[in-house]
C-alpha cells in the first residue's frame, strides 16, 4: 500500500488549507486540470466552481484570487521536485553523478505520483512550462517575496546550487547556473513543442537531447 505524500504549504497563500477538506483537494486537483485544458488567463473561479459542482464562493474560501490558487500549485510542485531531488540523490557521492541526476529530473517528462491522490504532477509540471513565471512577474514580487510564497522555488535552487559548488568549489556562480538550468530545461521543453525552430530537438522531440545539452552546459561552464 502506498503511503500519501503530505507537503507543507505555506499559510499565507491559502485562507483554508485546501489538503484539510475533500472540497479543497477537488479544487486543487480540477484547477490543475482547467489550467493546464485551457491556459491561466481562461481560468476562473466560476468555471472551476461549475466543474466540481460547488458555487464561485465556495472556491473563494479557499483562495482569495486564482493568481493566488496559481502560486500554491507551482510552489507545491517546487517542493515535491525538491523532495524528488533529495530522495534520488540521498546516496550519491560524487558530485558530478548529483548533478547528472538532478539535470535528468528537471529535463525529463514527469510522470503522475501515485502518493498525491489529488495532484496529477505530470500535468503540474507542464503548467510550470507554460505558466510558471507568471506567479513572480507581477508588481506584487516584491510583497509576495515578503510572504515567503517562492521560498520552495529558492530553496530548489539552493539545494542544486549547493550540488554545482560540490564539483568545483573555486566556481563563483552556483546560485545563478541552478536557476538558469531549471528555467532552460523548462524552455527548451516549450520551444521544442511549440517553436521547434528555436531549438536543435525540434525533430525528434527527444527529452534525453535536452538532458544532454543540459549536461554539456553545465559541466563545462563549472570547468572553466
Amino acid at each position: 500500500m502506498e503511503i500519501e505524500l503530505q507537503i507543507k504549504m505555506n499559510e499565507k497563500l491559502f485562507l483554508r488549507n485546501p489538503e484539510q477538506s475533500e472540497l479543497g483537494k477537488k479544487i486543487i486537483l480540477h484547477s490543475i486540470q482547467l489550467i493546464h485544458k485551457n491556459g491561466f488567463e481562461a481560468f476562473t473561479f466560476r468555471k472551476l466552481a461549475e466543474e466540481i459542482g460547488t458555487t464561485e464562493a465556495g472556491v473563494y474560501r479557499y483562495f482569495e484570487n486564482k493568481h493566488r490558487l496559481l502560486i500554491y500549485i507551482v510552489a507545491w510542485y517546487w517542493t515535491w521536485l525538491e523532495y524528488q531531488v533529495t530522495y534520488q540523490t540521498n546516496n550519491i557521492d560524487d558530485p558530478v553523478v548529483k548533478l547528472k541526476k538532478v539535470i535528468k529530473l528537471l529535463a525529463t517528462t514527469v510522470e503522475d505520483d501515485i502518493r498525491t491522490s489529488y495532484v496529477d504532477e505530470s500535468l503540474l509540471h507542464q503548467i510550470i512550462i507554460t505558466e510558471g513565471s507568471k506567479t513572480y512577474l507581477t508588481k506584487r514580487v516584491s510583497e509576495d517575496n515578503k510572504d515567503k510564497l517562492f521560498k520552495p522555488y529558492k530553496d530548489l535552487c539552493g539545494h542544486i546550487a549547493n550540488i554545482i559548488a560540490e564539483c568545483n568549489r573555486e566556481y563563483r556562480y552556483p546560485k545563478s547556473l541552478a536557476s538558469t538550468i531549471i528555467e532552460m530545461a523548462h524552455c527548451q521543453n516549450f520551444f521544442m513543442h511549440n517553436l521547434p525552430s528555436l531549438t536543435d530537438f525540434g525533430q525528434g522531440k527527444d527529452d534525453n537531447k535536452i538532458i544532454a545539452f543540459l549536461d554539456d552546459l553545465a559541466f563545462k561552464t563549472i570547468a572553466g
